[in-house]
């Protein structure tokens, strides 16, 4: 299993195996908390060793993809060693929404609402958009569609770069199945397929190949553009587009953290979970990964436009869960193998 200090786990702490994975014994297990991570070391990775810093709490972090952990969640079970799991997205939440506990209420307070699992078992802790980056050396603004539907025709036939094995597209395409329905989500997928769009692993590619022209323009979440303005500085001939007309393009997601009913730190894991609401998580995901704060207070960084001035789908994030069906009309779309 990928956890980060692995290694000296093991020649420090005396196992507990079973047939289905590790477990620590509760006793050892006192001041250490597992996360799984759906959201990458690079970006969370800082705010996780700086709550270890803080509190004296160790740490050890599963990475991977949501969709990927969300999987291994639901084969671990009740085996699972995990505490938290801190998700991109609140697909991968939904996912296995069964298995997590209901939040307290002064983890719950901090958040609107729409930001949050109605039955409290998960909350947001950072907002990201869904967003068209473009090419300005090839498109102005005023080229752009105002909806994802007119990415379909002709004039953007191999222009487009999209990242379909990527959970942030896939919760869009849910999106779309929740608000447009199963038959209309199909047909647009199909155009877009016969349009010729050119699939990248995840978002941080397309932002690339948009700079360099490989591609005009990339469905892609907010912030990753920032970081590649950050460091190649404003000269980077790409910048984002919010699309303003209203539909699922305009997704606005959050990522989210919720704690397995198995956790055997719960009390940690809220510990955790409150930190990363507390002002200084909340504003460095504000100035250093340009997402989203989800806390009143926070400053937002100045490049971003405002969150109530975003055209946002009008949807309940609750909604978002049903990966699977969207995996299989992925595929039956013959957008995924």
């Amino acid at each position: 299993m990928a956890f980060k200090r692995v290694s000296t786990l093991i020649f420090l702490l005396p196992l507990t195996i079973s047939a289905c994975g590790i477990r620590f014994s509760s006793e050892q297990d006192a001041d250490r908390l597992v996360v799984y991570s759906g959201r990458s070391e690079s970006l969370v990775g800082p705010i996780i060793e700086q709550f270890e810093d803080t509190s004296g709490i160790r740490v050890d972090v599963r990475w991977g993809d949501t969709p990927e952990l969300a999987a291994t969640l639901l084969e671990e079970g009740a085996n699972s060693p995990a505490d938290v799991f801190f998700a991109q997205d609140p697909g991968g939440l939904g996912a296995v929404i069964d298995m997590l506990q209901p939040l307290p209420d002064e983890i719950l307070d901090q958040v609107d609402v729409r930001f949050q699992d109605p039955h409290g078992r998960w909350v947001g802790i950072s907002g990201r958009a869904r967003t068209l980056v473009y090419n300005t050396s090839s498109l102005s603004q005023g080229d752009l569609p105002t909806d994802i539907w007119e990415l379909t025709a002709p004039r953007w036939d191999g222009r487009v770069g999209w990242a379909p094995t990527n959970a942030s597209f896939q919760t869009m395409v849910t999106a779309m199945r929740t608000v447009w329905g199963q038959e209309d989500t199909l047909r647009w997928l199909m155009a877009m397929q016969a349009n010729h769009p050119i699939a990248y692993e995840k978002n941080t590619p397309i932002v690339a190949a948009v700079g360099a022209g490989e591609v005009d323009l990339g469905l892609v979440n907010h912030y990753y553009l920032y970081r590649f303005l950050q460091e190649e500085g404003e000269g980077f001939p790409a910048r984002n587009y919010f699309l303003q007309g209203g539909g699922p393009g305009s997704l606005v997601m959050v990522a989210g953290a919720g704690i397995l009913d198995t956790a055997s730190n719960p009390e940690l894991a809220e510990q955790f979970i409150d930190f990363l609401l507390s002002r200084v998580a909340q504003q460095y995901f504000a100035t250093q990964t340009y997402e989203y704060p989800l806390v009143d207070g926070v400053v937002t960084a100045r490049e971003l436009p405002p969150l109530a001035e975003l055209n946002a789908a009008e949807i309940d994030l609750a909604d978002l869960a049903d990966l699977q069906g969207t995996v299989a009309l992925l595929r039956e779309a013959g957008v995924l193998p």
